[in-house]
């Protein structure tokens, strides 16, 4: 008896390591995105006002004045390490929705504009890349800053913030405390006259 019994253990090891299966591969788990996720409407902006490469940084209420708007960027690739913190931007777009309609309330591209002239401290020299921070606060909105990038510059260049001025509804560079507005120029010299 105790050898039968004896012999039905071995045997029943014995197939159970027979019929145990080769591991399986892990299932595979689903990639989870860091980033949340930009709704079509601000993705289609996007690529209306800068083509399919540009990326969406900001959205929602971002002047807060009740309307829709959007920060998007042609953003460099791989930006280079440098001393001052950003991203490094070809181009950019503060937009707003305008029942249905997107319109351009700051491009920067070579200079800084809105749709009243060429915002002040503006370099007069075209400038082919922008060092850009930004921040959102509940309070006052979208605050940004754009530095010029140039190649083998010794001298440090201060950023120039532009926010969005309540009383002239419109986004506005800032003098170099970041407390008051500065006006637009129609033309370059005289946006970077107010500097000197």
């Amino acid at each position: 008896m105790l050898r039968s019994l004896l012999m039905t253990f071995v045997v029943g090891l014995t197939l159970a390591a027979c019929s145990s299966e080769a591991p399986r591969p892990a299932e595979p788990v689903e990639k989870k995105t860091t980033e949340a996720a930009v709704p079509e409407e601000y993705k289609d902006a996007a690529t209306a006002l800068l083509g399919s490469e540009a990326q969406v940084l900001l959205y929602g209420d971002l002047a807060k004045n009740g309307k829709k708007q959007v920060l998007i960027a042609d953003v460099v690739p791989n930006t280079p390490k440098s001393t001052v913190a950003g991203t490094v931007v070809t181009r950019a777009v503060v937009a707003e929705n305008d029942d249905g309609n997107w319109k351009e309330l700051v491009r920067v591209d070579e200079y800084l504009k809105n749709g009243s002239g060429y915002l002040a401290l503006t370099p007069l020299t075209p400038v082919t890349g922008w060092k850009l921070q930004y921040e959102n606060t509940s309070e006052q909105g979208m605050y940004l800053y754009f530095t010029p990038v140039s190649k083998g510059a010794t001298e440090k260049t201060l950023p120039i913030a532009v926010r969005w001025n309540p009383d002239k509804k419109r986004y506005q560079s800032m003098d170099l405390s970041y407390q008051h507005f500065l006006g637009e120029s129609a033309t370059l010299e005289n946006a970077r006259s107010r500097l000197r």
